[in-house]
C-alpha cells in the first residue's frame, strides 16, 4: 500500500515537469523500440532456423573465374556428373535450374518463376509437401510424366489454397518449347532459393533440359548445385573433397578452363547463403539502432540525473523532517518506474508499426523478411530492462544523511560542488551522444551523396516515353516461322496506334531481366589479339530487332541499324558498343570489319561461329547499372540469331501508360492466350531498382536524425543545467560590469565546446570502425572528407541552436536576484 502511494505521488510530482516526463519516455521509446524492432528483424532473417531439416548438414556449391571477370557462376550437367560420382563426404546432390514458365490451365495465361528440379532436389534440401507429393526419382528421365510442384505461397495467395488442385493438367511454355505438366503436390512453407519460384517442376517439361545442348554442353552453365552432408562428415572435410576432385576436372579440360581464368569452387552452409546478401545491411542497421540506443540512455541519464541534483535540497529537507532512507529511495524507485515504464509502453507502440517498415525494408534483401511481426520475446527483455534501469536510477544518486544537519545539508558550496561534479558527468554522456549521433549522420551522409549521385546520372537513352512489356514466347502450335510473324504482326499493329512513335522487340529489359542482361560471349576479330596474347575478348551478347535504337531514342555513331531484310539466310550482321570499336580499332573504323563468336558455349544454343560483318556502331548503352559504365556489347538481329519475348514502345504523349490498354488489346486479338505483362516505364523499372538505395538512405536517415534530435535535447539539457548552477557566478559578473553579451558567448561556447568534443571522438571512432569494417566487409561504402564536414555541420549547427534557449536565460540573470537566491 505504501508503494502504491508512492507510486501516486511520483505520478503528481512527475505531470509538475510534464516536460521532462515526455521527453523521457519518448527518449526511451525511440531506443527500445527500434532496437526490438531491428532485432525482431534480425532474428527472424539471420539467426532463426530454416524450415529444412537438418540445415547443418545442408550446402551449397557455387564456382567462378575471377580471370574472366566472373564471380557466380552455376555448374553444367557434364560437370556436376564429374563432381558428384561416388562422393565421401556427400550423400548426393540436389540440382535446380531457373527459367520462366509461361503457364496455361491456371487462369490467365501468364509468365511466372520457375526451378527445374532433378528427383533428388527435394530429399537433399530436405523439405516436405503440405498436400499431394513431391518430386523423386521416379520424374527423373526422358520418358517420364511432366510433374510441378506449387510453391506454399503461390498455392496460397494466386490459388486461395484450392486442395482440388492436385490432379489438375497445364499447358507449360519456356524457350525449349511446350510441354505438359500435372500438378502432383504443394510444398511446405520454405525460403525460396536461389530465386523466388511459384512453381518447381521435373527436368522433362523442358525440353531445352533433354537436349544434347545440356546433356553434353560443358560450358553450358545454367544449373545450381545442392548438397547434403554425410552423418559424420563436416564442412572443411566435404570442401576438401569437392577441391580435389574440382582440381582434377581442370586438368583433365585444359581448354575450357585455362589457367589465367582461374577456375575456383566454393562450398557454404546453406543459411549462410541465403543470408549472404542480407548480413551486411542487417548488422550495419543493429548496429546503428545500438548507436541510437546509446543516445537514448545517455540522455535519459543525463535529464535524470540533472532533475535528483536539483532535488538535493528537497531530499535533504525530508531527510532532516524524520524521513527514512527506505522511504526516500522507494520514492526515488516509484519515479523511476513511472518514467521507465511508461517508455516501454511506448517503446510497443513504437515498434509495432517500425516492424512492418524494416520488415518491407529488409524483405529487398532476403526473402525471409516477409510477413515479419513484432517479437514478444523482446518486449519482455525490454520490460526487465526498464526495472533495471528503474532500479539504477532510484539507487545510484547519493541521499543526504538523517544525521546530517540541515544547515549543512543546504549549504551553497556543497550545492556548487555537487553542482559541478554533476555537471561533469553530464558533459561526459552529452559527448558520448554526439560522438553516437555524429557516426550516424556520418552513414546517413554517405547513402544520401549515393542516392544523390544515383538520381542525378541518367542513362544515355530516353528513360521516360519507353514502355516495356513482357511478351513471352509462345510455341504451342507454332513454327519457328510462325513465331516470327507474330512479333512482327505485333509490331506493325502496335506502331499503327495513335501516339505510337516507334516500336521494337528485344530479349532483355534494361535493369529488370538480371538472366538476359547477364549473358556475355567470348568473340575474336581477325588482327585484334588481346595484350596477354589471347584471340578472345568478352562482350555483352543483346538480340534486338530493326528500330530498337530509334525506339530507345539512340542515335548511331557510324553505320546503319538493322534492317526488315537482316534475316536468316542473309549475310550476318551486327551492330557494337562505341567502347569495343574504340577498344579493337583505336586508329580506324570498326565498319566492314568481321569478328565472330569463339565462346564454346555457342554450339549448344543454335549461334553459329560464322563470321559477322561489323554493320553500325552505337553509344555505349549500360542496361545493367543504374551508373553507366563503359560496356562492349554486340547487338545482333533478331530475324538471324536470337530471342525474343520483349516488347519496346516509345510513345509521343507524356504519359506511355495511356497506351497500356490499346496495346494489351492489340495483342490480344492477335494472340488471344498470349500473356502480355509488366508494362511499365524504362524510367520507373530503374526507380524501382534504385528502391533499396532508397530505402537504405530514408532508414538511416531517419536514424540519424532522431539520434540528433536526441543529442539536442541531451546538449540543451547539460547547458540549461548548467546555467541553474551557475546563476551566482553570472549574477557575480554581471554586477562587476560584465555584459550580457559575454554571458551569451559563454554559454554558446560551452555548447560548441561539448559537440566540438563531441566530432572529435565521433571522427576518430568513424576511421577505426570504417577501416575495420573494410577489412572484413568490402560492400560497405566509406566515408568521404565530405561526408565528415557535412555530418561536423549539422553537429555543429545543432549545438548553436540546443545552446540559443540557455544562453539567453543565462544572459537575462537578474545580478541582485542571483545574489539573494544564494
Amino acid at each position: 500500500m505504501l508503494f502504491l502511494r508512492d507510486l501516486k505521488i511520483a505520478v503528481r510530482s512527475l505531470w509538475s515537469v510534464r516536460s521532462l516526463w515526455f521527453t523521457v519516455a519518448i527518449t526511451l521509446a525511440l531506443g527500445i523500440g527500434a532496437n526490438a524492432a531491428i532485432f525482431s528483424v534480425v532474428r527472424a532473417v539471420l539467426l532463426r532456423p530454416l524450415a529444412n531439416r537438418d540445415e547443418d548438414h545442408l550446402l551449397y556449391i557455387r564456382q567462378s573465374a575471377p580471370g574472366l571477370g566472373i564471380q557466380n557462376a552455376a555448374f553444367s550437367i557434364p560437370e556436376i556428373d564429374d563432381l558428384g560420382k561416388n562422393l565421401k563426404t556427400i550423400t548426393e546432390l540436389g540440382t535446380f535450374s531457373t527459367l520462366d514458365f509461361t503457364i496455361i490451365g491456371l487462369g490467365t495465361p501468364r509468365e511466372i518463376p520457375a526451378g527445374v528440379v532433378d528427383g533428388h532436389y527435394f530429399e537433399v534440401m530436405g523439405l516436405r509437401p503440405v498436400l499431394g507429393r513431391l518430386l523423386t526419382t521416379s520424374d527423373d528421365g526422358p520418358n517420364a510424366a511432366g510433374a510441378i510442384v506449387l510453391t506454399y505461397r503461390f498455392w496460397k495467395e494466386s490459388l486461395h489454397g484450392d486442395p482440388s488442385v492436385i490432379g489438375k493438367a497445364v499447358h507449360l511454355e519456356s524457350f525449349g518449347g511446350p510441354r505438359n505438366a500435372t500438378i502432383v503436390g504443394v510444398l511446405e512453407p520454405s525460403v525460396p532459393y536461389p530465386v523466388a519460384t511459384e512453381i518447381i517442376a521435373n527436368v522433362v517439361t523442358s525440353p531445352h533440359h533433354l537436349s544434347a545442348t545440356m546433356v553434353t554442353g560443358r560450358e553450358h552453365r545454367m544449373t545450381e548445385v545442392f548438397a547434403r552432408l554425410a552423418p559424420n562428415a563436416t564442412l572443411d572435410a566435404a570442401r576438401s573433397e569437392l577441391r580435389t576432385r574440382y582440381a582434377a576436372m581442370l586438368s583433365q579440360h585444359t581448354d575450357i578452363y585455362r589457367p589465367d581464368n582461374h577456375y575456383q569452387i566454393e562450398v557454404k552452409r546453406m543459411h549462410e547463403q541465403i543470408n549472404s546478401r542480407a548480413n551486411t545491411v542487417l548488422w550495419v542497421l543493429f548496429a546503428a539502432a545500438g548507436l541510437l540506443f546509446v543516445i537514448a540512455c545517455s540522455n535519459v541519464a543525463n535529464l535524470v540525473l540533472a532533475r535528483t541534483v536539483r532535488r538535493e535540497s528537497e531530499l535533504a529537507v525530508r531527510s532532516a523532517l524524520g524521513a527514512s532512507t527506505a522511504s526516500l529511495r522507494r520514492s526515488l524507485l516509484a519515479e523511476s518506474l513511472v518514467l521507465c515504464g511508461s517508455g516501454v509502453l511506448a517503446a510497443l507502440l513504437v515498434a509495432w508499426p517500425m516492424v512492418a517498415v524494416l520488415g518491407h525494408y529488409a524483405a529487398r534483401f532476403s526473402v525471409r523478411a516477409e510477413g515479419l511481426t513484432l517479437d514478444f520475446n523482446l518486449v519482455w527483455f525490454g520490460i526487465a530492462l526498464a526495472l533495471a534501469a528503474a532500479v539504477f536510477l532510484a539507487y545510484i544518486p547519493r541521499l543526504p544523511s538523517a544525521s546530517a544537519q540541515l544547515g549543512t545539508s543546504l549549504a551553497s558550496s556543497g550545492s556548487r560542488s555537487s553542482t559541478g561534479s554533476s555537471n561533469r558527468r553530464l558533459r561526459i554522456f552529452a559527448v558520448m551522444q554526439i560522438a553516437a549521433s555524429f557516426l550516424l549522420l556520418t552513414g546517413a551522409a554517405v547513402l544520401m551523396r549515393t542516392l544523390y549521385t544515383l538520381e542525378n546520372t541518367r542513362p544515355p537513352f530516353d528513360t521516360s516515353h519507353v514502355l516495356a512489356v513482357n511478351l513471352p514466347v509462345l510455341t504451342y502450335g507454332r513454327t519457328p516461322q510462325q513465331v516470327q510473324d507474330f512479333y512482327h504482326d505485333v509490331q506493325r499493329r502496335v506502331g499503327a496506334l495513335p501516339g505510337v512513335a516507334h516500336v521494337s522487340t528485344g530479349f532483355s529489359v534494361p535493369w529488370r531481366d538480371d538472366q538476359g542482361l547477364d549473358i556475355s560471349f567470348a568473340f575474336a576479330i581477325p588482327g585484334a589479339a588481346r595484350k596477354n596474347g589471347l584471340d578472345d575478348w568478352r562482350a555483352k551478347f543483346r538480340s534486338v530487332s530493326p528500330g530498337y535504337f530509334d525506339t530507345l531514342g539512340v542515335p548511331l555513331r557510324e553505320g546503319r541499324d538493322f534492317r526488315d531484310t537482316d534475316k536468316a539466310g542473309t549475310e550476318r550482321v551486327v551492330i557494337v558498343s562505341e567502347s569495343l570499336a574504340k577498344t579493337l580499332f583505336p586508329n580506324g573504323s570498326a565498319l566492314n570489319r568481321e569478328l565472330h563468336w569463339s565462346d564454346g558455349v555457342m554450339k549448344f544454343i543454335g549461334i553459329s561461329y560464322e563470321p559477322r560483318r561489323i554493320v553500325g556502331v552505337v553509344p555505349d548503352i549500360d542496361d545493367e547499372n543504374l551508373i553507366p559504365a563503359p560496356a562492349m556489347t554486340i547487338y545482333q538481329p533478331t530475324d538471324q540469331e536470337g530471342w525474343q519475348g520483349r516488347l519496346f514502345v516509345r510513345s509521343k504523349t507524356e504519359d506511355p501508360y495511356a497506351l497500356a490498354p490499346a496495346i494489351t488489346r492489340t495483342i490480344h486479338e492477335i494472340s488471344a492466350e498470349q500473356p502480355v505483362e509488366k508494362t511499365s516505364t524504362l524510367d520507373d523499372i530503374r526507380a524501382e531498382v534504385m528502391t533499396p538505395d532508397k530505402l537504405n538512405a530514408v532508414v538511416f536517415g531517419g536514424f540519424a536524425a532522431v539520434a540528433l534530435l536526441i543529442s539536442v535535447v541531451g546538449v540543451a539539457g547539460v547547458l540549461a543545467f548548467s546555467v541553474s548552477g551557475r546563476t551566482r557566478e553570472f549574477g557575480i559578473r554581471m554586477a562587476l560590469g560584465a555584459q550580457r553579451g559575454n554571458i551569451l558567448k559563454d554559454v554558446l561556447l560551452q555548447g560548441l565546446t561539448i559537440a566540438g568534443i563531441g566530432v572529435g571522438v565521433g571522427i576518430v571512432c568513424g576511421v577505426i570502425f570504417s577501416n575495420g569494417i573494410a577489412r572484413y566487409i568490402v560492400e560497405v561504402r566509406q566515408p568521404g572528407l565530405l561526408s565528415f564536414f557535412l555530418s561536423s555541420f549539422i553537429i555543429l549547427a545543432a549545438a548553436v541552436i540546443a545552446s540559443v534557449v540557455p544562453a539567453s536565460r543565462a544572459a537575462r540573470v537578474n545580478p541582485v536576484e542571483a545574489l539573494r537566491a544564494e
